[in-house]
This record gives structure tokens, C-alpha cells and sequence, in this order.
């Protein structure tokens, strides 16, 4: 399974295009469409269309990572959780609470409340992570779209 078109374009939104490399609010080098990584160095730039690529590639990576826990059973579910790992990460999303409640099938509102509790980056909880977390949480649940 394949994140949706509107999913890959709902990230692009919430990640923003930056075509010169700066510090996120959790102080790491990023690029383009929240690229991150040992090839990103303050006072790079990059063109739209090099950027939009380089999400392409790294949202493919998330997708076969998010794929090996198999746990996303809707297109909601893949969506909501590429979503959730490409922002925050593969590896946090394996050691984290929500896929422990994800793989009990525990109660919805337990499952939303461990989405929700990722609105922090640097310390400060943020309003665009909220605003993200939220539209994950509605993917995860709904069956279709």
C-alpha cells in the first residue's frame, strides 16, 4: 500500500517549503519539505522541484518502514501513520506508546490521546503540530475517503 495523493500533499502542507536550509524548532538542519540528514548544511538551497523529490524519497522510506510494523490495516491508518513517523521519526514511532496501544487494539480515545501528546518539539508545544496530530487521529479512524 502507497501513502494517498492527498495525504503526500497534506504533508507537503504541513511541512511548508524552505528552499534554503535552516534549524527546525527541535534545532536540526532541514530542507525543502522537512528534509533532514547528514547531507543537510545551514546555508544550503535547493529548487522546488529538487525538494519535492527528495520528499518523494523520503516519504517512500517512511512508507516501507511504517509497512514492516504491520499495523495499518485502512489507507487512513498508512496515511495517519507516515504522516506521524515522517514528522516526528520511524524509530520514535517504534519505541512509542501509540504503536503499543495501536497493536493492543486498545480503545480509541486511549489511541487518540497517545497521538495527541506529540504537539512538542524544542519544549514548546506547538499549534501546527496540533492542527497535524488532529488530522492524523480523524485518517487513523475513518475507514475510507
Amino acid at each position: 500500500m502507497k501513502i494517498s495523493y492527498i495525504a503526500f500533499n497534506k504533508i507537503k502542507e504541513f511541512e511548508g517549503l524552505r528552499t534554503e536550509a535552516y534549524l527546525d524548532a527541535a534545532g536540526v538542519p532541514t530542507i525543502g519539505y522537512g528534509h533532514t540528514g547528514q547531507n543537510v548544511h545551514i546555508g544550503d538551497r535547493i529548487s522546488p522541484y529538487w525538494a519535492e523529490q527528495l520528499l518523494r524519497e523520503d516519504i517512500e522510506r517512511v512508507e516501507r518502514e511504517v509497512e514492516q510494523l504491520r499495523v495499518a490495516r485502512t489507507q487512513g491508518q498508512l496515511d495517519a501513520l507516515v504522516s506521524f513517523a515522517f514528522n516526528v521519526g520511524t524509530e520514535r514511532l517504534r519505541k512509542s506508546k501509540l504503536l503499543r496501544e495501536i497493536r493492543k487494539r486498545t480503545s480509541a480515545a486511549a489511541i487518540r490521546r497517545e497521538f495527541m501528546r506529540w504537539v512538542y518539539a524544542g519544549g514548546k508545544r506547538l499549534r501546527g503540530l496540533e492542527c497535524r496530530r488532529r488530522w492524523e487521529v480523524s485518517l487513523f479512524f475513518k475507514s475510507e475517503y
